[in-house]
């Protein structure tokens, strides 16, 4: 599955995130100490450049989708999709981080629901991610967009994480 990043949105400008973003991205992460409460360590530029690069075994970089959501000129949103992970017809994200200053007001349920929307049209059966376990921000916010928890399981970035799991398939989900 190819995703076009520049059709994640209709409310934002989208754009693949390249290395001469790192700053403002690192400066959006900053924004969100909860995060890395949760998810150790603490936001810093070589992170920033990990995320961008970061990768699911068996998966290469034409799968990966690290995208910038804009409003103007300003870093709002980062998203990160893995296509076809774990299996084909299902997007993975890998990470979602929203601007601090963006939160509690809809603008990432409005990118989430917009995302979904697009993944649809495109051909994606569900849209998977995982929160790691005791996370009450994330754990509220993907609830509230539809996902559902599926099973705790382990990961690189936390002892015990909820993979969560959204339909796209007619099932009343979308």
């Amino acid at each position: 599955m190819k995703i076009d990043i520049e059709q994640l949105s209709l409310t934002y400008q989208a754009r693949k995130l390249k290395e001469d973003d790192i700053q403002s991205i690192y400066q959006l992460y900053q924004g969100n100490p909860l995060y890395f409460q949760y998810c150790p360590p603490s936001a810093s530029k070589a992170m920033v450049s990990e995320d961008m690069h970061a990768l699911p075994e068996g998966k290469t970089e034409k799968d990966k989708y690290f995208a910038g959501f804009y409003d103007q000129q300003k870093l709002i949103a980062v998203m990160d999709l893995i296509a076809d992970y774990p299996d084909m017809g299902t997007v993975f994200i890998g990470f979602f981080m929203l601007a601090e200053d963006r939160q509690g007001n809809g603008a990432g349920s409005a990118l989430v629901n917009e995302l979904c929307t697009y993944l649809k049209n495109i051909g994606a059966v569900r849209i998977q991610l995982a929160w790691v376990k005791g996370n009450p921000q994330a754990e509220h916010f993907w609830l509230k967009n539809g996902f559902m928890k599926v099973k705790e399981t382990a990961s690189n970035a936390a002892d015990c994480v909820i993979l969560a799991e959204k339909k796209l398939n007619g099932d009343g989900a979308l």
